[in-house]
């Protein structure tokens, strides 16, 4: 099984620490997938500068393949952000630099790359959009994560991805449990074969129309040392996508509740074991590193 993360990389900044990490939703899920035993790969677009070059190589790192991806004459997308009590303060960022500026568009030659996966994955941080009528035309799934800002969740941009998207991914911490499945049904009215919600501590919740399933999320164990919470959520969202693709999901074959209940114990085990490493998959390095 493959699966493939298309859109954006990022360099994390952590101010606090002076180190920085590479790291992007559409990276780390790739890059999750590997670390639970799947082929990954990412696509997308590098910045022509140090941190470009920086990114590649720590993606390579991790045995997920970049050969198809471009280098564009800019600078890489910077995102800053420090960590009080282990949880991650976002401060801002540069726009994503060239790799949102100017995104891949899918030629026919990188359409046949994307469906040799078995999974595509993209975010609203990936300028990727307008990609994602071509990825229905495939028989490969897409993923989509729709993160936490209500922009991305008005009707019109809604409309603009469930239709095109076999599961959608909403960050709902700051909802509560009856704002979060209205949420979700909404996604699915408006196209998404599946819906999957995100809650912390509180657990996740998935939604396919027909089924709504819960589950709790699993406690850190005592005493461990908790490092940070970055990457927390896409390795929820991997360690789901996995657990449905070893269960045989397909398009023309949905998951059934018993195997999305599995699915959702096991996205929480990967949440609960991110805890423990450093920014997104670590491999940082000093700011200012050239």
């Amino acid at each position: 099984m493959r699966v493939l993360g298309f859109g954006d990389n990022i360099v994390d900044r952590f101010v606090d620490r002076g180190i920085d990490y590479p790291g992007g939703n559409s990276v780390n899920v790739a890059v999750y997938a590997r670390r639970l035993g799947l082929e990954a790969a990412y696509l997308g677009v590098f910045g022509d500068d140090a941190l470009g070059r920086f990114l590649r190589e720590a993606i390579a790192d991790t045995g997920v393949a970049v050969g198809h991806c471009a280098v564009r004459d800019g600078e890489s997308g910077v995102s800053t952000l420090r960590v009080d009590s282990g949880d991650r303060v976002f401060l801002g960022w540069n726009g994503g630099g060239v790799t949102v500026r100017e995104p891949l568009v899918l030629d026919r030659g990188l359409l046949a790359y994307v469906s040799s996966f078995d999974l595509v994955h993209s975010s609203v941080y990936s300028g990727s959009e307008g990609e994602l009528p071509k990825l229905a035309g495939l028989d490969t799934l897409t993923t989509f994560d729709l993160s936490s800002e209500e922009e991305y969740r008005t009707p019109g941009y809604l409309d603009r991805v469930c239709p095109y998207a076999d599961l959608v991914l909403l960050s709902c911490s700051h909802l509560d449990e009856t704002a979060t499945r209205d949420l979700l049904a909404e996604a699915v009215r408006r196209g998404a074969g599946l819906a999957l919600a995100t809650r912390g501590a509180e657990g996740a919740i998935a939604h396919d129309g027909r089924t709504t399933v819960a589950a709790p999320a699993r406690p850190l164990d005592n005493g461990a040392p908790l490092i940070d919470t970055m990457g927390c959520g896409d390795a929820f969202l991997a360690g789901f996508v996995v657990s449905l693709l070893r269960a045989g999901w397909r398009r023309p074959a949905p998951p059934d509740r018993r195997q999305l209940e599995r699915a959702l114990h096991d996205g929480a085990d990967a949440a609960h074991d991110q805890c423990f490493t450093e920014a997104a998959f670590g491999r940082g390095r000093l700011t200012g590193c050239v």
